[in-house]
């Protein structure tokens, strides 16, 4: 094992042994954690999934050794299992795959140990003409308290110590092909009230009660080693967490990341973004409507990995006629194949989504290639159909091209160029966009500087950026940012950094935030921030970011405070507080913008865990709250309780009005799942 953290090749302060083998059907790992302080060992939480600062083994497996794609597969000094997938070298993680696999541990009075199984089928893998496997393999230990991490092989702190590409090649032979099949089927019962808004007819605030009760089956089968099918009927995610509220303080539509795990799984195959925040694909177009409320599932299908050296994703879903508007088909299409040498690939995707008399498809071919000197050269080009197409319509109205350089390394100067031009006529209906017709060209860079020997500064890099975006129809400025920075790292694990920032913004069209309008017009705004946080590993926690200056033609002061109290491994306490104060004196106009979350997680032990979510928003005046429990009988067996309930917070009174009632809807749902293995 060698040092990666604090001080790459330094003395560890406590002893490791990482042991690795595999039968014909599993892969295992053992470690020896000696501590020469047990009693620091950290152990936050028992909730699964959850990594929170604990000690912890790390094994990364690249099951094809394509240098792109890994699993990690994590456990804390408590059991508690964790695992992601890895894309794109490690750039993009997938926090809600889940597989089958087992851990245990012990604490004793030297330190803490570790077994770990993996079964190959939930790896995948890829077996030359002899027989034999090749596979990368990283295994990483972490010493929580003192920001110390040991890794196998030798990893230079200018990688990603995830990164598949920096992973030890390992050779495996008499492997069994096994390709299990688990079917999962689901019942699922509960009530909803809702409340009805009083209407000519019938001038009194009422409510509409409901019940619930619905079946499904999710099943999923390896058709070869390194090829899945997961299949849903009547798909449901009632068990998903709530999205965390956001504020928007721009004109510009939020992005909301996906949180159901059926579109997460395997996700990094199906990315296709470019400058601007565009993106050919985004899931959340499948089954939630623009409000985020749910639209019913028929099913669908999806296979996702590799065939014939090709990274294949397929995923086809269909949607039942929902509050007026007609039943939708969507479907996507990715393929992707290495080219020139082991770290580049091409691609090309296809989306579709039809319903009622519309239709649209985008095109998109990509190609990403490795230079020397851990430059990437990006290249994307997409095109949309659409049936609302007018006869003006181009291939270059509706195309949209990006072009990137970039230099990925976190020791020396690292940087990234990219230009990303789209015409007004590209609309991806299965993506996201958060603005159209335009040209962006975007830069920044940091310059990573190491202090080995400084007592407990690790590094501090400063940078900087400049971003701008140009309206294709006049070429005038619509939005730039420029900004220069110094951030640094601590060896305990914490850091921050300083920053001041230049805006220039061009409105053509006022907008609203809160109860403040922004006028139409040209702005020029800067201010300052700066931003704390303290290690993860801690019991007790926090990250401080504050910002403040001139904010379009007034001014805004920001503060968002972000505390976490392990109170023990059975109990989190975790918060969000954002404030931004906004004044336009010359308008007489003021609004203060406030979002708070509070997180409660319990978990009894690494099986029964509770999570409550209670958020308020003062734009909309609304506490929402999300409260689940689940039980594992066993991987892929869950018991889940999930209660929801929207709250009012603005009942003003008014003469000869009927009061709003407090609470604004509330559901309440049982769900069962069960997994079969064959």
């Amino acid at each position: 094992m060698t040092m990666y953290l604090p001080v790459f090749k330094g003395a560890p302060q406590q002893r490791t042994e990482i042991r690795v083998t595999y039968d014909d059907e599993y892969f295992y790992a053992a470690g020896w954690f000696y501590d020469t302080d047990p009693s620091g060992i950290r152990i936050n939480s028992l909730y699964r999934d959850r990594w929170n600062g604990d000690d912890a083994l790390a094994i990364y497996i690249d099951p094809f050794n394509d240098n792109q794609n890994a699993k990690w597969f994590g456990v804390t000094a408590a059991g508690m299992r964790f695992d992601v997938a890895l894309s794109d070298d490690g750039v993009t993680l997938n926090n809600s795959w889940d597989t089958f696999w087992d851990a245990r541990t012990t604490i004793t009075s030297e330190g803490w140990f570790v077994e770990a199984r993996i079964p190959f089928s939930s790896i995948g893998f890829r077996p030359d003409n002899s027989g034999a496997i090749e596979m990368g393999l990283t295994v990483t230990r972490l010493v929580s308290r003192l920001g110390e991490r040991v890794t196998f092989p030798e990893i230079d702190p200018k990688f990603d110590f995830r990164r598949p590409s920096v992973a030890q090649d390992v050779l495996l032979r008499d492997v069994k092909r096994r390709r299990p099949l688990y079917v999962t089927p689901f019942v699922l019962g509960g009530s909803s009230r809702s409340t009805v808004a009083p209407t000519a007819a019938h001038p009194r605030f009422s409510s509409r009660n409901a019940t619930r009760s619905e079946v499904g089956l999710d099943v999923r089968y390896s058709l070869t080693n390194d090829l899945t099918l997961d299949l849903t009927a009547n798909t449901d995610f009632a068990q998903v967490e709530a999205d965390d509220q956001q504020v928007n303080l721009d004109r510009f539509p939020l992005f909301f990341p996906e949180r159901r795990r059926f579109f997460q799984e395997g996700s990094g195959v199906f990315d296709f973004t470019a400058g601007g925040g565009a993106r050919l694909f985004h899931s959340r177009r499948i089954g939630l409507a623009p409000d985020g409320s749910p639209v019913p599932i028929v099913g669908g299908g999806r296979i996702v990995g590799r065939a014939g050296g090709w990274d294949i994703g397929l995923l086809d879903m269909q949607t039942r006629a929902h509050a007026g508007t007609a039943g939708e088909n969507f479907g996507v299409l990715r393929l992707r194949h290495p080219i020139i040498n082991k770290f580049s690939t091409a691609g090309l995707m296809v989306t579709s989504r039809t319903g009622g008399e519309r239709s649209n498809v985008g095109l998109g071919g990509d190609a990403v290639v490795k230079a020397p000197g851990e430059h990437f050269l990006t290249l994307r080009y997409s095109s949309t159909f659409d049936s609302r197409d007018s006869s003006t319509v181009s291939a270059s109205s509706r195309g949209l091209a990006h072009l990137g350089w970039e230099r990925r390394t976190q020791r020396g100067n690292q940087y990234a160029l990219t230009v990303t031009g789209m015409g007004r006529d590209y609309r991806p209906e299965l993506g996201f966009l958060q603005r159209t017709d335009f040209t962006q060209l975007n830069a920044f860079g940091n310059w990573f500087i190491y202090t080995d020997t400084h007592p407990w500064m690790r590094r501090y890099y400063p940078g900087w950026l400049a971003f701008q975006t140009y309206r294709n129809s006049d070429r005038s400025l619509e939005s730039g940012t420029y900004a220069f920075w110094v951030q640094w790292d601590t060896k305990r694990g914490g850091g921050g950094w300083l920053e001041p920032k230049w805006f220039h913004e061009d409105v053509r069209r006022a907008f609203s935030i809160g109860k403040a309008t922004i006028p139409a017009g040209t702005y020029d705004f800067a201010d300052f921030q700066m931003a704390f946080t303290m290690a993860q590993g801690r019991r007790l926690r926090t990250s401080l970011d504050l910002r403040s200056g001139s904010f379009y033609d007034g001014t805004r002061t920001q503060a968002i405070l972000s505390p976490t109290w392990n109170v023990s491994p059975h109990l989190e306490v975790s918060g969000d507080y954002q404030l931004s104060a906004l004044r336009f004196a010359s308008r007489d106009q003021h609004e203060r913008v406030q979002v708070a979350r509070l997180r409660v997680r319990t978990a009894l032990d690494v099986r029964a865990s509770g999570n409550a979510f209670v958020q308020y928003n003062s734009t909309t005046h609304r506490v929402d709250v999300n409260a689940r429990f689940r039980y594992a009988f066993a991987e892929g067996t869950d018991l889940w309780l999930v209660y929801n309930e929207g709250l009012d917070t603005d009942r003003a009174f008014a003469p000869g009005q009927e009061l709003a009632p407090f609470s604004l809807a509330r559901t309440f749902v049982v769900k069962y799942t069960r997994t079969f293995g064959f």
